[in-house]
């Protein structure tokens, strides 16, 4: 049996959402991880005390831990630290989403299904078949669905959606994709960890998913943040050459 999934949930200001967000995602995880599961949360010196609040959950839970940071260093930043934790742990599977309720907690359950099933990437998608955005502006939608197209059509993929943050990984092909190496924040940060699992040769996997407004507080998205996947997206077709594919 593999190592324990663990959940890399990445924080900052998300007071109102975090303690039910680990309710219900260790809930899940509960009943869809027989081998063990652990959430660990990675906080970047909240100032509204998210990490107060995380540090709380981890004395009440003991599959829960908090990993502090000193200040707010981004997203891509904040995930590389948590993979760094969970596979030196000996994690089995790598989970990551958003702690904002805009992914169901209820998705880590499938998405652990199918990687146990032969997926190396399990992603949650809003733009296959099934898949939507509820309670966005309409001009939201369409600079999302825009992006996605962009990084789609640059790239060459099939993947549909390319920027979206709910992911399972097998712990080899994590690996294999050598994240360390990705310098990226917020959306080209997603896009190029699926395109270094597409180029590896890795089998990714889209699962559809209604993506939704975040619950409480504030989004982190800016135009900084968009513009960085913008430039960035073309020229990781030089610059990724494809990661050591690994199959076990």
């Amino acid at each position: 049996m593999p190592g324990p999934a663990w959940l890399i949930l990445p924080t900052y200001d998300e007071a109102e959402n975090l303690a039910p967000l680990v309710a219900a995602a260790r809930a899940v995880l509960n009943a869809a991880a027989p081998e063990g599961h652990r959430t660990l949360i990675v906080d970047d010196a909240s100032p509204d005390g998210t990490g107060a609040i995380a540090e709380a959950l981890a004395a009440a839970h003991a599959d829960v831990e908090v990993l502090h940071r000193p200040a707010k260093c981004g997203l891509g930043s904040a995930y590389r630290a948590g993979f760094d934790r969970a596979l030196e742990a000996g994690a089995g599977h790598v989970l990551q989403m958003d702690a904002d309720f805009s992914h169901d907690p209820q998705m880590l359950a499938p998405l652990l299904e199918h990687a146990r099933a032969g997926a190396d990437l399990v992603l949650g998608s809003r733009y296959v078949p099934g898949g939507a955005v509820a309670g966005w502006h309409p001009l939201r939608r369409a600079v999302s669905r825009a992006g996605c197209a962009y990084a789609r059509t640059v790239l060459r993929v099939p993947v549909r959606d390319l920027t979206g943050g709910l992911k399972c990984f097998r712990a080899d092909a994590l690996r294999a994709v050598r994240y360390g190496e990705v310098a990226a924040q917020g959306y080209a940060f997603q896009v190029e960890l699926t395109y270094r699992a597409l180029r590896g040769g890795l089998r990714v996997v889209e699962l559809p998913i209604v993506f939704r407004e975040r619950r409480a507080g504030r989004s982190k998205l800016s135009w900084p943040i968009a513009l960085e996947a913008a430039w960035r997206v073309p020229a990781l077709r030089s610059t990724v050459r494809g990661p050591l594919p690994i199959r076990t």
